[in-house]
């Protein structure tokens, strides 16, 4: 078996595109893809993006940032989810209440966006008080799989490509983020996540006598433009993500 695991798209339909024509370039159909969450919320292009998505059909779970679309009130959204909102039809919103908040794929690998409890909680990583990202202790991931039978496990929302084998021989992998390299935020405390390059990414999962193996691909598109319309709508901060990987 062999698949694709794309995650955290977050309205950047050009980055989309790119990553869809690279797994159609390895051989992988659209029925072979899996995608965790965060599809739309940003200032970038997000009815475009919901209009991809839409007719994909993808397998497709619940981000944080889906739920917000469809759960916070529009003059209480934070500006991630006002700048899609507004972009967003009736039918994208339907769409939305239909994913899950998790599910399993194919009996061969359990998707969900960040954690089997919680939908806005890094399951690889961890945050010191002072800001630091950094891989979470083996014991912390592992109790948080407790339970999960499949022997391969998907989730996204930190942004960052990484494989943690568990003690069990159980993998988890996050694909990294199709639209967005880098962003901050203050919970649990303010940190930074940073990519380093502007490149989307994703990840190629195969399974073989051995067990199961995963690529990570790096895909370049046209991500000035993208950057250059975050700018254009006065995110700063997107903008030189876009353009970078870098926040500064």
């Amino acid at each position: 078996m062999r698949f694709a695991a794309i995650a955290d798209i977050h309205g950047n339909h050009l980055a989309l595109q790119a990553v869809l024509e690279d797994i159609d370039a390895q051989g992988i159909g659209t029925a072979e893809i899996v995608n965790l969450g965060d599809c739309l919320s940003g200032p970038l292009d997000a009815g475009r993006t919901a209009d991809m998505l839409l007719s994909l059909d993808l397998v497709t779970v619940r981000g944080n940032h889906d739920r917000y679309l469809v759960e916070h009130a529009e003059s209480a959204m934070h500006s991630w989810e006002a700048d899609a909102f507004a972009q967003l039809r009736p039918a994208h919103l339907d769409w939305l209440r239909t994913l899950p908040f998790f599910t399993v794929w194919r009996d061969k690998a359990y998707l969900c966006h960040a954690t089997p409890a919680e939908d806005n909680v890094y399951w690889l990583e961890a945050v010191s008080p002072g800001g630091h990202v950094h891989l979470r202790p083996r014991a912390d991931i592992e109790a948080l799989a407790d339970g999960i039978t499949q022997p391969l496990i998907l989730c996204g929302h930190s942004h960052i490509p990484r494989v943690v084998r568990l003690s069990d021989g159980r993998l988890i992998v996050n694909p990294g983020s199709v639209g967005g390299p880098a962003y901050d935020d203050d919970t649990p405390y303010y940190h930074k996540v940073e990519t380093a390059t502007p490149q989307a990414s994703y990840a190629i999962l195969e399974e073989g006598p051995a067990g199961w193996s995963v690529t990570f691909r790096l895909v370049s598109y046209d991500h000035m433009a993208m950057s250059k319309m975050a700018a254009a709508r006065g995110r700063d901060d997107w903008a030189r993500a876009l353009a970078t990987g870098w926040l500064d």
